[in-house]
This record gives structure tokens, sequence and C-alpha cells, in this order.
């Protein structure tokens, strides 16, 4: 299945300092990913050409990366994602800058079920968290953006499903 998935806004702040803020990503500093909410972007060694990492279940290694315009990943995780994901970051005036966020893939086999059922939401949402943190680096009054009754669910089924897990892991450990 083919995804073409863009997310934009428009920050009211020059390029220069939404590029500061994007230069902290998958650092202890992160100020842009959502990792109060969603599982953190770890890279080990940081963001460069060819560094592995991911955040969750999703891994991906970087294959563009021009702190000033672009930080491009490519998918190794799950099974059946063939494509990239990116952050884009364009001026639009000296007191506006766009940021972006694409996914430009091909889905297959289990990746297009985990896909549309679950990941496309959990994906959207995570997003639209990080867009929120950006912003609200400048902002007085935060922005929150509300989460679909579907991205609730799905985040207290896999929130049991760990605890679960994690009680089984602790019980045979003592087994």
């Amino acid at each position: 299945m083919k995804v073409l998935n863009i997310h934009k806004r428009i920050i009211n702040q020059p390029k220069n300092k939404v590029v500061d803020l994007i230069n902290t990503l998958s650092t202890d500093n992160d100020k842009i990913w959502p990792k109060e909410k969603w599982p953190a972007m770890k890279f080990a060694g940081g963001i460069n050409i060819g560094a592995k990492g991911g955040h969750g279940p999703i891994k991906y290694v970087v294959e563009k990366y021009n702190s000033e315009q672009i930080i491009q990943f490519r998918f190794e995780k799950p099974e059946g994602f063939n494509g990239i994901h990116k952050f884009e970051i364009e001026p639009i005036n000296k007191n506006e800058t766009l940021i972006k966020h694409t996914i430009e893939m091909q889905t297959a086999g289990i990746g297009t079920l985990l896909w549309v059922l679950g990941i496309r939401s959990l994906h959207n949402a995570l997003i639209e968290d990080s867009f929120d943190k950006i912003e609200n680096n400048f902002l007085v009054d935060k922005k929150t953006s509300e989460w679909s009754f579907w991205v609730k669910y799905l985040r207290k089924k896999i929130g049991k499903s760990k605890k679960n897990q994690s009680k089984q892991n602790d019980k045979s450990a003592f087994d």
C-alpha cells in the first residue's frame, strides 16, 4: 500500500530559533520529541548519517542530515515498512518557519495491517504532540493537541500489554 502522510505547522519564530530546537532531537535535552508521552527517540552517538536508532518498535537509520534543512530516516522495522520519514525546516519569512514531517513508504504484508490498524493513528498523534512541543517552547499559553478515541484506546491496550509482559517477565525470573 502506498503511504504519503504529511504534517505541517507554521512556527512564529525565525528559522534559526527552530533549527536550535531541532538540533536537540534525540539528546538528553530534547526540546522537540514528546518523550513525556511517547517512547523516546534514541540514537547511539547522536544523529548523524548512518546512525541507527528509533523510538519504541519503530527502527530506522539516518539517511540525510543537514541540521539547517532536513533529517531523513529510512525505516528498518517494522517488517513491511519500506520507505522514509523526514523532518524538514523551511523559512517562510524572517519571523515564520514551516516545519514539516513526511512519511513516504510502501507497506507490505504485516506492515500494511500495522499501519492501517494502529501505527497511522498513533503516528499522527505523536507528530502533532511533537509540533506542540516545538511551538510551546515559544508560547506562554501552551498548546495540547487532542488525541482521538482510537489513539486513547490503543495506548491503553498497549500499556496493559506492557504491564502484563513485565509481570510475566518478573514471574518467570523467579520460577
